[in-house]
């Protein structure tokens, strides 16, 4: 088969990143188009990969020269650019979040769902990271017994300005909402925020760290620490404790200890590419081969739309300190 040719929309820091994957280290793909409001980006990212510039990202979608879609663009965004990918029926990697409102990104899972293909796969990369992918297996495999508990850190060295409280829930919050979903394999039916005291890094008003907790459909309780303004490194690890036992990922596996006065030593991950760069790559493989066959493999539509529910009832949450409650409506 020849090389799927895929145009990228919006190529920022991860649009960037994705384009020069596909275009070096991604099997059977090729970037055709790049498409971003930046002109000047654009075209540095298109001379990179080999592509061509497309200012207009609707027609970037209709081109000829394009046979599926990865859309990196700024989140506003992304309820035309799904459409317009359902509207000519091919497959799109959509970087989180699939919309930025419930009812819309609802109204994206039902007309894929008449058109009866899944196209939309949604860019949640922990779900093929190595060391989820094995807790998920032990917790299926039934090797921690029931499990009754998830706990989970967030930590980033530093992020700009405008990550407020509630853009913190959106941006960093939402990949804990796939993960509990995807190692529980229920729904998150209510958030309770809890906002302590803020790190003197903070913008006034802004409440980091937080302590987010989601309850699921049958009881089990998920705690989330988010703290974005750590000065340190970036940090994700999850615990699941089961009946039988419990397991913990991302405890870098580079730590080690200096006997010689007994404190510990090593380093941690300082970015996202670098603790999760296998995860976006073998992302990006599997769709790329599913999408060459016209679908996806791996979070569809309806996950995406799950974590825009929870994440603006979390969001309801910060703003009201109540526990509120995640109506997804009826399953499909």
């Amino acid at each position: 088969m020849s090389d799927l040719r895929i145009a990228v929309l919006g190529v920022g820091m991860m649009g960037a990143f994705h384009a020069d994957a596909l275009s070096s280290r991604i099997r059977g793909s090729r970037v055709s188009v790049v498409s971003d409001f930046f002109a000047d980006k654009a075209a540095e990212v298109a001379g990179r990969v080999g592509g061509r510039v497309e200012t207009d990202p609707i027609a970037a979608i209709n081109a000829d020269d394009v046979d599926a879609v990865l859309i990196a663009s700024p989140g506003q965004a992304h309820d035309e650019q799904v459409n317009a990918c359902l509207d000519r029926g091919v497959p799109v990697l959509c970087e989180k979040p699939l919309t930025t409102a419930v009812a819309s990104a609802r109204a994206i899972v039902d007309r894929e769902a008449a058109l009866g293909t899944p196209l939309i796969q949604v860019g949640f990369m922990r779900r093929f990271d190595p060391e989820y992918v094995a807790l998920k297996k032990l917790i299926t495999d039934g090797g921690l017994g029931n499990p009754l508990l998830v706990h989970c850190t967030h930590r980033n060295p530093d992020v700009p300005p405008h990550f407020n409280s509630e853009f913190m829930i959106r941006d960093s919050v939402v990949h804990e909402v796939d993960v509990a979903r995807f190692l529980l394999d229920e729904e998150i039916v209510s958030v309770q925020v809890i906002r302590g005291v803020a790190t003197s890094a903070a913008p006034a008003g802004t409440s980091d760290p937080m302590i987010v907790v989601f309850e699921t459909a049958s009881g089990r309780i998920v705690t989330d620490e988010i703290y974005v303004r750590t000065g340190v490194a970036y940090e994700v690890r999850t615990e699941v404790v089961g009946e039988r036992g419990s397991a913990t990922i991302g405890l870098d596996q580079n730590l080690v200890v200096k006997t010689t006065d007994g404190r510990w030593g090593g380093s941690i991950t300082p970015g996202f590419v670098e603790r999760f760069g296998i995860a976006y790559d073998i992302e990006l493989q599997r769709w790329v081969d599913a999408a060459r066959t016209g679908t996806i493999d791996g979070p569809g539509a309806w996950d995406g739309y799950a974590a825009v529910a929870v994440c603006e009832a979390g969001v309801e949450a910060v703003l009201t300190g109540q526990k509120v409650a995640v109506d997804l409506g009826a399953p499909l």
